[in-house]
């Protein structure tokens, strides 16, 4: 069985890990976590990155700084993992939910400014598959309604739009490191913050309300309770086994985008055909070969696709049921506008494994079985 994700490891994990423990700094922002935070500031340019226990803990800490309250609104789309809204539903907003674009499955920008109304409060945009969402004008409609940005780039580490990596256009940007995700510390995220003013404000409440940061750099005397918190620290554990990642991430992105290049090349003549829909990279998009997907006919193909496959040991899923059509997502959200392409695309798509140590003749055999199911 070829499986769909096989979680990365390079070899020096296991090292990391005893070092971390024999150094008998097991808990939060530890030597490793220090060194992962600083990596990711250097590669991405952003003012601030604190390692967090998960993307999800990332985002709710982005709504906390963002100010989220009850009644105010949340524009993200509906094709998007239930972290997305959960972070501003727990504060009591309402997601607004608005239509994808089909060429990429992100946030059709064209459509958000309508959705705005006066209790708009921030804009999500998820960069599906590490490609990004069209950020100059979400950007500009950000500025013009004086609304918030908050990216969810859980699938974006390495991938950036006109030169800038993902996670540190908006305001704020949040990373996951979970096991499905290029870079893994098993379970784990990290919060990226462009503006510095956030900083104080984002220790404080990542430390469960304290100042306990500023007291370890020898900044106060003593550590109080100075506001509403939680514990979102990751073990020094978990980082050790991030930086042996960090330490390769290109050559992971790499091997990455090899397998995926690979994919689309061989998947060409059912493309051309008219078969398959495959992935589309926008002008200034740059990815990280986070996942290779395609499109069939309808979800009465997809479904004969995927048994097919797993019949012929390949493991293909399809992704997100689109979040408004959920039990919670009819409670605590809204569609506004038409729903055009997130029912009808989400039922088309499908994911082929891809992973760190994927080998190409496992993808040759993949693209064949495809190839064998639609008789090419």
């Amino acid at each position: 069985m070829i499986n769909f994700n096989v979680p990365p490891f390079t070899g020096k994990e296991i090292d990391y890990v005893r070092q971390a423990v024999e150094n008998q700094k097991i808990c939060g922002d530890g030597p490793y976590t220090k060194m992962c935070s600083e990596w990711i500031e250097q590669k991405t340019g952003t003012a601030k990155c604190l390692l967090t226990t998960s993307c999800t803990h990332a985002t709710e800490l982005a709504a906390l700084l963002a100010d989220i309250h009850e009644g105010d609104e949340v524009i993200m789309p509906s094709y998007t993992f239930v972290s997305t809204a959960d972070a501003f539903v727990l504060r009591g907003a309402k997601a607004v939910f608005v239509d994808i674009r089909p060429d990429t499955m992100n946030i059709d920008e064209k459509l958000i400014e309508a959705a705005v109304t006066p209790r708009t409060k921030a804009i999500v945009p998820m960069h599906y598959a590490g490609v990004a969402c069209e950020m100059d004008e979400i950007m500009r409609i950000a500025k013009a309604h004086s609304l918030m940005v908050i990216e969810d780039a859980a699938q974006c580490i390495m991938a950036s739009y006109k030169g800038k990596a993902l996670g540190t256009i908006g305001d704020f940007g949040c990373y996951s490191f979970h096991e499905t995700k290029n870079l893994s510390m098993g379970e784990g995220g990290a919060i990226l913050i462009k503006d510095g003013k956030y900083i104080e404000d984002a220790e404080i409440i990542r430390e469960k309300g304290t100042n306990r940061s500023q007291y370890y750099r020898g900044q106060v005397d003593k550590y109080r309770w100075l506001n509403y918190g939680s514990s979102y620290l990751p073990s020094d554990m978990n980082a050790a086994y991030l930086w042996a990642q960090l330490e390769l991430a290109n050559e992971i992105t790499d091997a990455r985008l090899e397998r995926w290049e690979q994919y689309n090349e061989q998947l060409q003549p059912l493309k051309e055909r008219g078969l398959l829909e495959l992935p589309h990279i926008p002008e200034g998009c740059v990815h990280n070969g986070h996942m290779y997907y395609a499109k069939a006919k309808d979800i009465e193909e997809r479904t004969r696709l995927l048994d097919f496959l797993k019949e012929n040991g390949i493991w293909s899923v399809f992704h997100y049921i689109p979040l408004h059509s959920s039990p919670a997502g009819i409670r605590f959200g809204e569609f506004r506008g038409e729903d055009r392409y997130t029912t009808a695309d989400s039922e088309r798509l499908f994911r082929l494994p891809m992973f760190y140590s994927l080998k190409e003749s496992e993808v040759d055999y993949i693209t064949g079985k495809v190839k064998e199911f639609y008789k090419v």
